[in-house]
């Protein structure tokens, strides 16, 4: 615990609190910072100027990150016929069927994402109770329910990621690894910022984005300066 809390010390010693960064030099300085034995998640934290409590100022979505997530993705499918062999020749690691559902029911959950064609959304819908508290059932709005399962499986697996804003105004979202340095992780995270923007809902008044925040797992948030996105 001792050598942990030296860690973020020297973290946070690096990051002046009454400064505003670039999305570069956020990127630079989580890179940069005293890292532990492992190769560490950097996630983007955007706090915004909506009540998702309304219906009409929920911000959900996807994004295909330019440079992948760095970890491979579970993805079980459930689709039949023809669209299973797509998904299978696509990369899915699993078709789901009877037998997967009642496995879920009783607890098993290793997988990371799920994807259902239209029609067996009726299954899914048996499980959806399990599925929706943990992010993982099948949405059209994020294209993971589709005809599409081919590519739908491939986007998944190439580091498609998906955000929702939560009930505190805030979405957060992976971005990536450390190991990938300051210019992908950078890339990553403007291609978030560019959706999350085009997502504004147009009964949101004032400001839209009103911080957001680079972390690694183990170290010291960066915050970044807004306006060098142009968001009013």
């Amino acid at each position: 615990m001792l050598r942990k809390g030296k860690r973020i010390l020297a973290a946070k010693a690096k990051v002046s609190t009454n400064k505003r960064y670039t999305l570069k030099e956020a990127a630079e300085m989580v890179v940069a910072m005293p890292a532990p034995k492992f190769d560490e998640t950097v996630d983007l934290a955007v706090r915004l100027g909506v009540n998702p409590a309304h219906a009409d100022q929920m911000v959900r979505g996807s994004v295909v990150l330019p440079n992948g997530l760095g970890k491979s993705v579970r993805v079980l499918v459930f689709a039949k016929g023809e669209k299973e062999k797509e998904a299978l020749e696509a990369g899915a690691d699993l078709i789901g069927n009877d037998e997967i559902i009642e496995k879920i029911k009783g607890g098993w959950l290793e997988f990371d994402r799920v994807i259902a064609t239209p029609d067996m959304m009726g299954s899914v819908g048996k499980i959806g109770k399990i599925l929706g508290p943990r992010g993982l059932m099948p949405n059209p709005k994020v294209g993971t329910v589709t005809f599409e399962v081919a590519n739908a499986v491939k986007e998944l697996k190439t580091g498609k990621v998906e955000f929702r804003v939560e009930k505190a105004g805030i979405i957060h979202s992976p971005v990536g690894k450390v190991s990938f340095g300051a210019e992908k992780l950078s890339e990553n995270a403007s291609a978030l910022l560019e959706t999350i923007i085009k997502l504004k809902p147009a009964s949101s008044k004032g400001i839209y984005i009103k911080s957001i925040s680079l972390s690694s797992t183990m170290g010291a948030g960066v915050r970044i300066d807004p306006l060098d996105f142009k968001i009013a």
